[in-house]
């Protein structure tokens, strides 16, 4: 396994791998996107990572891009295309695939991904 030089990179993929992503196409989403990043010769400006589950199981399949802390929900292989090429390649971010985008210092949900729960309120219920 070769450790990456990422000086060139401009953005990362966090693609979700959990159960509940993986039964919502995870696997051939991370396919799709690493296939795209390829095909665009971006593999020095994109960097991906699987994830185990990152807690938004009722948006599956969710991809987080970094820096710009854009959380991604019910993506597909086509989608996660349209990610590579529309968002990171053009930097006109999928807005109708948005479940949250980081603005003003917090993640802000956009009013399209499922409902959350707080983990402070979760816990109080405990």
């Amino acid at each position: 396994m070769a450790t990456w030089d990422l000086s060139e990179t401009r953005h990362h993929l966090l693609i979700c791998n959990g159960g509940s992503c993986l039964r919502s196409q995870g696997d051939e989403v991370t396919l799709a996107i690493r296939a795209e990043i390829a095909s665009q010769q971006a593999e020095d400006r994109i960097h991906t990572t699987r994830t185990k589950c990152n807690g938004r199981c009722e948006d599956a399949c969710v991809v987080t891009v970094y820096p710009d802390g854009i959380w991604y929900k019910n993506m597909t292989p086509e989608t996660g295309r349209r990610l590579v090429r529309e968002h990171l390649l053009q930097g006109k971010p999928l807005c109708d695939q948005m479940a949250y985008a980081f603005r003003d210092g917090r993640f802000t949900p956009t009013g399209s991904g499922a409902q959350g729960v707080l983990r402070s309120a979760e816990r109080a219920r405990g």
